[in-house]
């Protein structure tokens, strides 16, 4: 039971696009930012008081009852509101199984319950530590994202979060596949979630200078690959896959949207928040899941970018795809979900990943927003501004993360 197939059958996101797969999709074809002006937060002292914020949020809307909504962080809700909608899209719902102990729950978030430390940090000093609450530790934790979901759904497999940053959920991705390929599992829920955009989150990253401060024009501010960028747009939200074997999916007669080929993870050992400047990591990242997947670079027409809209992420990311596909580098479509619903840390991998089998299944790649002058250093086929309908036999996701951590997954057309 070794080198099984592993399939996509269910997709859930919460993003500042919606949290519907057909909204979510048709706005990032035809290039609509979510990104506002902060609706939640108080400007004063923000250096950036933009972000894609999830609007009008009411966990109740999916199914979490408002007692149990207030014993979860913010992330932790939008993890189980997606993860409904994941398995709602895939026709199942797992806790019909007698034996649930094969399907597991693999998820990744880079920062976890920030904003139930931030105010329980201002309770303490405030108020003293006899006030603080004693929800703290469980909502703050990061591993309460596949605690509470595998509780939900009665997922008695394999349980964990992986905490990588910016690479975090596609991390989880990857680590699912291989569960389930190797025989351990026959269904995982994978993905991630992220909910930082808090005074805490805005003012740290501020501080760093990462943030764009376009302020004055929120829906231009992401703009991976251009030469006016100047930092990313933090984002909120979810993004969860229903994963399973081939037999199991079938056995079930489940739609299936793609299938998860390969995956290759690495480190930088260079700088804790800097890409390595010739991207010897990411290089070596996307060649071993190329080699796990079996394919070569002739094969790939589509790369969902990191593309976080900074300046050395953005032309290292370039160098490694140049690097690694030589001349086709320069035929493969490029684009970067982060341009339209920004970034959402270690929440993007779902997202993207996301976009990514939509891409296979759907046979259109989503545009680059806001691409409207080119970096000289990025002259790659980003799909500026216009979606393009296309075929696409295979993709791979990239996802870097602080740390120097450097993933890639390849997806392929189920056949």
């Amino acid at each position: 039971m070794t080198d099984r197939r592993v399939v996509i059958t269910g997709m859930g996101i919460v993003c500042s696009l919606g949290s519907t797969l057909d909204g979510v999709w048709d706005a990032l074809l035809a290039g609509r930012s979510g990104i506002t002006t902060l609706e939640r937060l108080p400007h004063d002292g923000l250096k950036a008081t933009i972000a894609g914020e999830v609007k009008n949020w009411d966990p109740t809307a999916f199914g979490i009852e408002k007692r149990a909504a207030g014993r979860m962080d913010l992330f932790c809700q939008f993890g189980v509101a997606a993860a409904k909608l994941a398995f709602d899209d895939a026709g199942y719902d797992p806790r019909t199984a007698a034996d649930r102990s094969r399907y597991g729950c693999i998820l990744g978030s880079g920062i976890g319950g920030l904003s139930t430390i931030e105010e329980e940090g201002i309770k303490l000093a405030s108020k003293g530590p006899g006030r603080v609450s004693p929800f703290l530790i469980p909502k703050m934790m990061v591993n309460a994202l596949s605690g509470e979901i595998s509780i939900v759904y009665g997922l008695e497999g394999q349980n964990y979060t992986v905490v990588s940053a910016c690479a975090s959920s596609s991390h989880a991705i990857g680590l699912a596949m291989q569960s389930i390929r190797s025989g351990v599992s026959d269904l995982v829920l994978t993905g991630g979630s992220e909910a930082a955009i808090t005074l805490l989150g805005m003012g740290g990253f501020g501080s760093m200078k990462a943030l764009s401060t376009r302020n004055a024009e929120p829906h231009r501010a992401s703009r991976p690959f251009d030469r006016e960028r100047d930092g990313f747009v933090m984002g909120e939200g979810a993004g969860m896959l229903v994963i399973e074997s081939e037999a199991h999916a079938k056995a079930r007669g489940a739609r299936i949207y793609a299938e998860v080929r390969g995956s290759g993870y690495n480190g930088d050992a260079h700088h804790i928040t800097a890409p390595h400047p010739e991207g010897t990591g990411a290089i070596k990242a996307i060649r071993t899941c190329l080699a796990d997947a079996k394919m070569d670079p002739s094969g790939i027409d589509y790369i969902n970018a990191h593309g976080t809209s900074t300046e050395y992420n953005d032309r290292t990311e370039t160098v490694a795809i140049k690097k690694v596909f030589g001349d086709r580098a320069r035929k493969v479509a490029i684009s970067s979900t982060k341009s339209m619903v920004g970034h959402l840390l270690g929440g993007s991998g779902g997202v993207e990943a996301i976009a990514t089998a939509l891409s296979i299944h759907r046979g259109a790649v989503h545009p680059t927003a806001n691409l409207e002058n080119p970096d000289p250093e990025c002259d790659l086929d980003y799909v500026p501004l216009v979606a393009r309908r296309m075929p696409v036999r295979a993709a791979l996701s990239n996802s870097f993360g602080f740390g120097g951590h450097n993933v890639a997954l390849c997806f392929a057309r189920y056949a």
